[in-house]
């Protein structure tokens, strides 16, 4: 392409209606976009590298941190005990960990990153087929963060896939390319029950689970808590799960604009693989610090309805995503939560009157709701959620 022509295209896209936009980043770095468009450009004090509560906005470099290793194996055996203490400091004390050796396949997780990046190497033309900004829609291509309501786009673009009932969801997955179906499947069946055990460890590492008897009333204290368990387990066996694969394009201005703002997940953990392009960024002690890429880990991390169910123990964490103008990124985000028709709440057995309850009941219609009429980045939602406790 010439350098007027690039010029001509860079003055459409800033001229064009905002529909034009809606085609999404990988449309636009595809026709050799130079610039990043003013609809991309956040204000100053939100770009990277800016420090985080500083009167006067100042330009840092990029720090990483190295998040709390959770060994899955480990979890499984004589150490458990040990293990689940590392996995309540991580979730009070970080919002995130790293989940090695969770036995899921390498075949599995490369073959997904694979088909992923191949679905967003298809034309224009066959991505766009399943566009919606319906977020009740089983499948959803997309781009930016909340495309309905953001005033300022981010460098994203992104295939949202309703993965249960998997029977009545899975109709309407792409098609193409024609193994994406039978390697999502996989690859969710795999995800879906990785998180079932890691779900009934976090529940254990929060005190509702005692292991040893002293006396009968205790034995049947134990009793009543492994029936309390077992029920929220059912409950998330049958709990939703929303698998997110996000595509972030090399940006030719990444220092102007976010693949993904500040936020936190609305769900109750997320399973991220990432690929080897560094980019996720966590809010830790007061600033931006980039997790580094394990291969063959996931990246988990509390979502705001855990926090209300641990009543406030463990904590959602805003993360934001970075882009480069060199590398494509890929990450597979799966988040899971109770189904979608049922409440969230803190339980019962988490409150007393040293810890009192800090959060209203809430459900998904609630978020939905509140995710189309509001920011609903940053922890704006959980916000709206607590207890005044004046």
């Amino acid at each position: 392409m010439s350098p007027a022509m690039v010029m001509s295209e860079q003055r459409n896209y800033d001229s064009t209606p905002e529909f034009q936009y809606q085609k999404g980043v990988k449309h636009m770095y595809e026709n050799g976009i130079e610039h990043v468009p003013n609809k991309y450009i956040l204000p100053a004090s939100e770009r990277p590298n800016v420090v985080i509560n500083s009167e006067k906005s100042s330009h840092v470099p990029q720090m990483s941190v190295q998040l709390p290793i959770i060994d899955f194996a480990e979890l499984q055996g004589p150490n458990r005990t040990q293990v689940l203490e590392s996995l309540s400091y991580a979730c009070q004390n970080y919002g995130f960990f790293q989940l090695v050796n969770h036995g899921i396949p390498d075949e599995i997780m490369n073959e997904m990153v694979n088909v992923s990046k191949r679905f967003f190497e298809m034309p224009f033309s066959e991505r766009e087929k399943y566009m919606s900004t319906d977020m009740s829609s089983p499948v959803r291509y997309g781009t930016s963060f909340n495309q309905t309501n953001d005033g300022v786009f981010c460098w994203r673009d992104f295939l949202k896939l309703s993965c249960h009932p998997l029977p009545e969801t899975l109709p309407y997955w792409p098609t193409s390319p024609l193994d994406f179906r039978q390697l999502a499947v996989t690859y969710a069946k795999e995800n879906k029950y990785l998180f079932l055990m890691l779900v009934e460890a976090i529940l254990e590492s929060l005190g509702l689970k005692n292991k040893e008897k002293k006396t009968k009333f205790e034995a049947k204290n134990e009793n009543d808590d492994d029936d309390y368990i077992e029920e929220i387990l059912k409950e998330f066996e049958d709990g939703s799960q929303l698998m997110v694969v996000n595509c972030y394009p090399p940006c030719p201005e990444p220092d102007l604009t976010l693949g993904m703002p500040p936020h936190s997940d609305y769900g109750f953990l997320t399973l991220l693989q990432q690929d080897e392009v560094k980019g996720l960024q966590i809010q830790h002690q007061d600033k931006w610090v980039t997790i580094q890429p394990i291969p063959g880990s996931f990246v988990v991390n509390v979502g705001d309805h855990l926090e209300i169910f641990s009543n406030g123990k463990y904590k959602s964490v805003l993360h934001r995503v970075l882009v480069n103008s060199m590398k494509h990124r890929i990450s597979v985000a799966s988040l899971h939560s109770l189904p979608f028709a049922n409440t969230v709440r803190p339980s019962p057995k988490l409150i007393d009157e040293t810890n009192p309850r800090l959060y209203k009941d809430t459900d998904f219609a609630s978020f939905l709701q509140y995710a189309k009429s509001c920011d609903s980045s940053k922890k704006n939602f959980i916000q709206s959620r607590k207890l005044d406790q004046s």
